[in-house]
């Protein structure tokens, strides 16, 4: 399973449709990673045309994501005048190599989320179109809920393709920021997703969040691949 495969599989578009080689996701409000299309095979300028055409008639804006071997198509889009966005990068490492000891009742993983959680989600911009991807997503998951000076402060989506544990929507509240809580909420990821068997934890950070790759190499995952997105330019 590739990191593209894993990403569908654990952060699933709302609708999917084909057209001329690329694979067009459909999500209303629900960030890039839902609503990019993608290429799955060769195509031509009126290949092209007809996915933006259709991204624009259901009322979503024309986006595509870049992945390694994508190289023709981001430079046809380049020549459009579409703009880089959002480069992104994996991190990944095997459980065996993250575990380690959750303070007590800091962290805990369980689902459905508790309203609290949803609360921090809504505060830090993982909103309802987000939250509603975590329900359509098919096998072990959990909402892993982060606590910190007697209170609610972080919240984290996990879900599992094959052997692999993805996390997405980590969250904290600002003022709960570089307190520890999120290097304890991934100790708590890692610990289920251990227990549900899977052997690997995976997740896709943009590279200018600079306190999230800090953490993430500071637990010892490495990067591996990366994308970016091409979007039309602001007018």
């Amino acid at each position: 399973m590739t990191l593209f495969d894993l990403i569908d599989a654990t952060w699933p578009a709302e609708t999917c449709t084909e057209t001329g080689g690329f694979l067009l996701r459909f999500t209303k409000g629900a960030g890039s990673r839902v609503s990019a299309a993608t290429l799955t095979g060769p195509f031509d300028a009126a290949d092209l045309d007809a996915a933006i055409a259709a991204m624009r008639a259901a009322g979503q804006r024309p986006l595509f994501m870049i992945r390694p071997g994508d190289e023709a198509l981001d430079a046809a889009l380049a020549a459009r005048g579409y703009v880089i966005e959002d480069p992104t990068v994996e991190f990944a490492a095997p459980l065996a190599e993250l575990a380690g000891e959750v303070p007590p009742v800091t962290a805990f993983a369980h689902w459905p989320p508790l309203r609290i959680a949803r609360e921090v989600w809504d505060e830090t911009g993982i909103g309802a179109a987000r939250q509603a991807i975590m329900e359509r997503v098919v096998g072990p998951k959990t909402c892993v809920l982060g606590r910190i000076d007697d209170r609610a402060a972080g919240a984290a989506f996990v879900a599992i393709s094959g052997e692999t544990a993805m996390l997405h929507a980590l969250s904290i509240l600002t003022e709960k920021r570089r307190k520890g809580l999120a290097r304890a909420m991934m100790r708590e990821t890692v610990r289920w997703a251990t227990g549900e068997g899977a052997t690997r934890l995976s997740l896709v950070v943009r590279e200018d969040n600079t306190a999230a790759v800090t953490l993430y190499e500071g637990l010892g995952m490495k990067r591996g691949l990366g994308y970016h997105y091409r979007a039309e330019a602001a007018a």
